[in-house]
């Protein structure tokens, strides 16, 4: 079992990457989508993804349980591509409905770091190949709000963790991967 997580910016082209990678496994794929239909323009961007996608690959939708997910799934003839953890984040971070400060300190939901936690074990104990999909989004300048500085400190905490149980790692910059870390794919 190989886990690789495949990182980039927005449109950079990690998602594409690891679609191919998935289908160049030969495996069976199981899609792992982690966004909400929030407004009616990501309800239009799921509706290209699932549109998008290979007829053959089963598609699970969660938002929040993505290690359950991992483990339901979990068996040595499939890939699971996970896209994306950014989103995933976001929702873990809003689980609780609550307004957060614009200044001060967030206190994030209990459901934060125990779906993190989830997620860690759950790559640990699975079974199949596993592609995780996530934004770097600490190369630009720094957020004015409190929330937004809170997300991008999570967001590099979340990735950091992930390449550390991963077995390769690939930032894709203008749709062109460079092995960070492992053989390359």
């Amino acid at each position: 079992m190989t886990r690789t997580l495949i990182l980039g910016g927005a449109r950079s082209g990690k998602s594409s990457y690891a679609e191919r990678l998935a289908i160049e496994s030969g495996k069976e794929v199981v899609y792992i989508a982690t966004a909400s239909a929030s407004d009616s323009e990501m309800a239009e961007r799921i509706r290209h993804h699932r549109a998008s996608r290979p007829v053959e690959w089963i598609t699970v939708e969660e938002p929040l349980a993505l290690g359950n997910q991992l483990l339901r799934w979990s068996a040595p003839e499939r890939l699971i591509l996970v896209d994306c953890l950014t989103l995933w984040l976001g929702n873990l971070l809003f689980s609780s409905g609550e307004e957060y400060p614009e200044v001060g300190t967030i206190t994030l939901p209990p459901l934060f770091h125990e779906q993190q936690d989830m997620l860690a074990s759950a790559l640990t104990r699975c079974s199949s190949d596993v592609i995780l999909v996530s934004n770097e989004v600490g190369m630009g300048i720094m957020p004015m709000g409190a929330i937004s500085r809170c997300f991008m400190d999570e967001q590099g905490r979340l990735n950091q963790a992930m390449a550390a149980l991963c077995d390769r790692a690939v930032l894709v910059a203008a749709g062109l991967p460079l092995v960070l870390k492992g053989a390359p794919c």
